[in-house]
Parts: C-alpha cells; sequence; structure tokens
C-alpha cells in the first residue's frame, strides 16, 4: 500500500508558466492551494536550474514531467541531467507521436520496442519511464485495443504507466480495471473527472463534480501502489487555479491531501 500524495499538473496552468516570473507566481498559487508537488510540463524556455530554485521556494516537489518524444530520442542526456537538478525520478511522455499512430498493430509494436529502449536508458540512470495515454489508443486491432498492445509489447521495467482516468473512460475503457493491471506498473496517475452537459456532450471537470467512481479509483489506486496523484484538467470551465482547488479541495475530502 502506497502513501499518495496530490501533485498539480501543470499543464493545467499552462498559459500562466510562460515566463520565469508567471511561473513563480503560479508555483506560489498552486502551493497556496495545499499542493506540495507539481507535475512539470508545458512551461515556457525557463533554465532548470530556476525552475529547481522557484519549486524549491515554495515548498512543490517536482513529482513528475511531460518530455517531447524528440528530447527523449535526441537529446537524452540533457533530460537526466535536468532530473537529476529538479531530485524527480520520474519522466513520461503526454502522448504517442503521431508517426506511429496510423500504422496499426505493428506501429504499437514498434512505438513498445523504440519506448523500451528510451525507459531502459533511463533505468540506467535510476529514472523511471511513463506513458500518458489519451482515448485514441483504445482503437481496436483483432482482439487487443493499443493500449493492451503497448503495454503486452513492452517490458514493464522499462515502460510504466501513466493512466488519465478521464481519457480511459473517453475510450470505453474500465479505469478501475485499467489502474488494477497496471499495479506496480504505475508510479503516478492523472486524475480528472468526465461530466455530462447538454444531451450528450463529454467534458472534463474537476474531480469530484463529474461522473466517475472515485472512491472505487482511489482504492483501487491505493492497492496498485500509486505514488502520486496528479490532478490535470485540460479545459477548465473558468480559472484553471479555482479548477486545481476544486479538485484539491474534493480529494482532501475523500482523505487524500
Amino acid at each position: 500500500m502506497s502513501t499518495p500524495v496530490l501533485a498539480a499538473q501543470l499543464y493545467t496552468v499552462r498559459e500562466f508558466t510562460k515566463t520565469a516570473a508567471d511561473f513563480a507566481a503560479s508555483m506560489k498559487k498552486v502551493r497556496e492551494i495545499g499542493y506540495t508537488a507539481a507535475q512539470v510540463s508545458a512551461i515556457g524556455p525557463i533554465p532548470p536550474a530556476e525552475v529547481k530554485q522557484i519549486t524549491d521556494d515554495n515548498g512543490i516537489t517536482i513529482c513528475i514531467t511531460h518530455i517531447g518524444w524528440n528530447r527523449l530520442q535526441d537529446d537524452l542526456d540533457a533530460v537526466i541531467a535536468e532530473h537529476h537538478l529538479w531530485d524527480c525520478k520520474h519522466v513520461a511522455v503526454g502522448s504517442m507521436p503521431a508517426e506511429y499512430r496510423d500504422g496499426g498493430e505493428d506501429a504499437y509494436r514498434r512505438f513498445a520496442a523504440d519506448a523500451n529502449a528510451v525507459g531502459e536508458k533511463l533505468a540506467a540512470a535510476n529514472l523511471t519511464f511513463s506513458y500518458h495515454n489519451h482515448s485514441f489508443e483504445f482503437a481496436r486491432f483483432g482482439k487487443r485495443n493499443g493500449l493492451e498492445i503497448l503495454y503486452a509489447e513492452s517490458d514493464p521495467r522499462y515502460v510504466q504507466a501513466e493512466l488519465d482516468t478521464y481519457w480511459i473512460q473517453h475510450g470505453g475503457g474500465d479505469v478501475i480495471d485499467w489502474i488494477k493491471r497496471m499495479a506496480n506498473r504505475m508510479p503516478v496517475i492523472h486524475l480528472k473527472d468526465m461530466a455530462i452537459v447538454g444531451a450528450r456532450e463529454q467534458v472534463m471537470a474537476e474531480v469530484g463534480e463529474g461522473n466517475l467512481n472515485w472512491p472505487g479509483i482511489l482504492a483501487a489506486c491505493k492497492e496498485a501502489n500509486v505514488e502520486w496523484y496528479a490532478v490535470e484538467q485540460d479545459i477548465c470551465p473558468g480559472d484553471p487555479f479555482e479548477s486545481l482547488a476544486i479538485s484539491y479541495r474534493n480529494l482532501a475530502g475523500m482523505g487524500l491531501s
């Protein structure tokens, strides 16, 4: 059983992290909400040492990142150095590059092999590598969907999961079942809710404001030894900091902090 820690996925506030000054102001807001950790994603071109200083100054631990596939292929030594500087053990890629998406099962197998290679190099540097899903991976190829192929064809030592609760539901997957499948293979999970507006439109919602089974999801996460629960909302109805705050309050009410 793990002791989870809530983190703010900074992609949620990406419009407010483009400069060092904005990043510092945003980290102050994130800490004031109550978060003590963050996922670095989609921030501006801020020197890594300055990122580390700002997060330290605000009592924020960098728990995981999203790194572009091109950097993982062409600039991996610098990526490793950044994560060591940040005392951040976990690296993730935010999506599957476009060149792998349209080739069917063979493309998923090819991506799994390439991801294994990245993950093996990161493991040698005492870092982990995770894949963040959307819903396109739930397209079926015979008896398996793309996400099943990816995890079956990759080595759990080198390719781990960063499941996204909204996108699993959006793809027609069973969120709790997928969490159980990834037990001990998922250091970080993305939490976002799904609501219905109008007749049938699916929209992203703050955790606890939609229709996902949060008691079941959180219980499954604990059993799966998830270390960090990263709150993300790609699209917010208003102030994204308020969306992060609503999710934090609701999750705190569920016993997380």
